[in-house]
């Protein structure tokens, strides 16, 4: 036996109907905090935190990061010059 049931409401009447809750406020908030990122960008702050995060949750990404640093430092010819390596007298 088939049995089928079709209902015409709003996703607001499913919600409500199925009892999930209303996230609404959330779902508001959620957007004008995306419209002032996109518009303003991440502010100093922002980055801080990120940076904060990364370093703590991701050991010897300093390093890594100090690496691929010098790494496009000399692909450019940027980097500064090593005078350890220099023969003495010249």
């Amino acid at each position: 036996m088939k049995f089928e049931v079709e209902v015409e409401c709003t996703p607001v009447e499913a919600r409500t109907f199925l009892g999930l809750p209303d996230l609404t406020p959330l779902h508001e908030a959620w957007i004008e905090k995306m419209k002032t990122l996109s518009l303003q960008g991440p502010s100093s702050e922002d980055w801080n935190k990120l940076m904060t995060t990364w370093s703590k949750g991701m050991p010897g990404m300093t390093e890594g990061f100090e690496t691929w640093q010098k790494l496009m430092l000399t692909a450019s010819g940027m980097a500064p010059k090593d005078d350890s390596k220099a023969k003495p007298g010249k």
